[in-house]
C-alpha cells in the first residue's frame, strides 16, 4: 500500500497479490480513513484555536491617533495603519497571514466606548480575535472626570469585557504616542503602566520610538490643520486647493508643502495627530512588537 500526498489530495494505491479486489479495496478505504484521521488530528493539534479564516486577527482599540481619519480623507486608498502593520507582518516569511482590523474612533475614550454601546456593536462579536492592542488616555484626560481613579477602573471594565468576548486573545496595552506635554505624556503612561500590571498584562511602550522620531523634525509626523479664517485674506484664494468646507472651514495639508508660506502663523503647527508618515512609525514599530508574539503563539509544537 502506497500513500502519496499532492496539493490538495491524497493518493492511495492498494498492492498486495493475495488480496482480492474487493479486499483490496476495503482495506484501501479503511487506510484512507485513517491516515485522513491522524492528518486531521496533527494539524488540529498545531493550530491556534482563536484563528479565523485562516488568519491572524489582529484588533486595535483606541481614539483618533489610532484612527486616522484626516489622513483617510486625503488619502483614502492608504496604506493606513492596520494596512502598514498588516503588510510589515506578511514580510516575515515564517508568520501565518494577519488580518488588522482598526476600530480606533475619534474623540473617544474608554467609558464613552462602553457607556454608548460601540463595543457591544463593533467589537463583542468580532470572530477568532487573536490579539488586541488597546491605546487610550489623549481624550480620557480631556473628558473623563478625576481621571486617576476613573481611568482605571473604566480600563479594567474594558479588560474585564475583552476576556469573556475573546477568551483566547492576548491583550497589550499601549501608552500613548508624544501629543500633549511632556508631563502630561509622562502622567497617563504611568497609568496605562499601572493598569497592565494590575492585570498582568503586558505593556507596549509606543512613547519612546515616536519621541526618537520626532528628533529628526518636530512637525514632520503630524499634518497640519488651521482655520481658514486665520489664513491672511490675500492668501485665502491661494490656498483653496486645500480647504475642507464646513461651518468653521480648515485649511489642511499632510505634509510641509505650505509651511513656508504660513509657518509663521500662530498655532499653524499645533495640531499633533499623526499624519501618514506617523502612522508608519506607528505601524512599524506595531509590527516589531507583534512578530515574535505571533511567532510564539502559532509556532507548532
Amino acid at each position: 500500500m502506497i500513500l502519496r500526498l499532492d496539493e490538495g489530495s491524497i493518493q492511495v494505491m492498494c498492492f498486495n497479490q493475495q488480496l482480492e479486489r474487493r479486499e483490496i479495496n476495503m482495506h484501501c478505504r479503511t487506510f484512507i480513513l485513517l491516515v485522513i484521521a491522524g492528518l486531521t488530528t496533527a494539524i488540529s493539534s498545531n493550530s491556534v484555536q482563536a484563528e479565523h479564516d485562516g488568519k491572524v486577527q489582529i484588533l486595535l482599540l483606541g481614539d483618533s491617533t489610532a484612527e486616522g481619519s484626516i489622513p483617510r480623507r486625503h488619502v483614502p486608498q492608504g496604506p493606513h495603519l492596520e494596512d502598514v502593520i498588516r503588510e510589515l507582518l506578511a514580510e516575515e516569511k515564517d508568520l501565518p497571514p494577519t488580518n488588522v482590523i482598526n476600530l480606533g474612533l475619534s474623540g473617544e475614550y474608554i467609558h464613552r466606548l462602553l457607556d454608548s454601546g460601540r463595543y457591544d456593536k463593533v467589537a463583542s462579536k468580532l470572530p477568532g480575535i487573536d490579539f488586541v492592542l488597546i491605546r487610550y488616555g489623549l481624550n480620557d484626560n480631556a473628558r473623563r472626570e478625576n481621571l486617576a481613579e476613573n481611568f482605571p477602573k473604566d480600563y479594567h471594565e474594558l479588560i474585564g469585557r475583552l476576556k469573556t468576548d475573546h477568551p483566547q486573545a492576548t491583550l497589550i496595552v499601549m501608552t500613548v504616542i508624544p501629543f500633549a506635554d511632556e508631563a502630561t505624556s509622562l502622567r497617563l503612561n504611568k497609568l496605562n503602566e499601572d493598569v497592565a500590571k494590575a492585570e498582568g498584562l503586558p505593556l507596549f511602550d509606543i512613547y519612546p520610538r515616536y519621541a526618537a522620531e520626532l528628533k529628526r523634525g518636530p512637525d514632520m509626523l503630524n499634518y497640519r490643520r488651521f482655520p481658514l479664517e486665520n489664513i491672511p485674506e490675500n492668501r485665502r484664494e491661494f490656498v483653496k486647493p486645500f480647504v475642507v468646507p464646513g461651518t468653521r472651514p480648515t485649511v489642511e495639508v499632510l505634509d510641509n508643502r505650505l509651511d513656508a508660506h504660513f509657518g509663521h502663523l500662530p498655532g499653524w503647527f499645533s495640531d499633533r495627530h499623526p499624519n501618514l508618515a506617523g502612522y508608519h512609525v506607528i505601524g512599524d514599530e506595531t509590527a516589531k512588537y507583534l512578530a515574535p508574539l505571533i511567532r510564539e503563539k502559532f509556532s507548532t509544537k
